[in-house]
């Protein structure tokens, strides 16, 4: 929940600062990230309660490979946030180590399924 509190209030403030158009007319194209990480921040809760949830050991496991895939790609769009021309990139560093030790205590939670 902290991770998406977190990713929610990063998105606000790099969306404004990533708004304006570029100087020959485009949008900057590390804006459509900042609603990357709110959607799949936003997904983690409810994929943590699909392994849960599921009584076979192989579905659980199928289930929380999504699950770990989906905090990969989370990550990778942290990196490619901290890359933009944009003031909040040490906000990003922050949303970045929190996912990261996210990371370190899935890789824990799964050993126990």
């Amino acid at each position: 929940m902290e991770i998406l509190i977190l990713s929610k209030s990063v998105s606000k403030y790099l969306a404004y600062d990533l708004a304006p158009l570029e100087k020959n007319g485009n949008e900057n194209p590390f804006i459509y990230f900042t609603g990357d990480i709110v959607k799949d921040s936003d997904s983690l809760v409810p994929r943590i309660m699909d392994v849960e949830n599921q009584v076979f050991q192989d579905d659980r496991l199928k289930h929380a490979n999504l699950l770990e895939n989906l905090t990969n790609k989370l990550y990778k769009n942290c990196e490619r946030l901290e890359r933009s021309h944009s003031n909040g990139k040490d906000f990003v560093r922050l949303l970045r180590k929190e996912v990261k030790k996210f990371k370190k205590l899935q890789r824990h939670w799964m050993m126990t399924l």
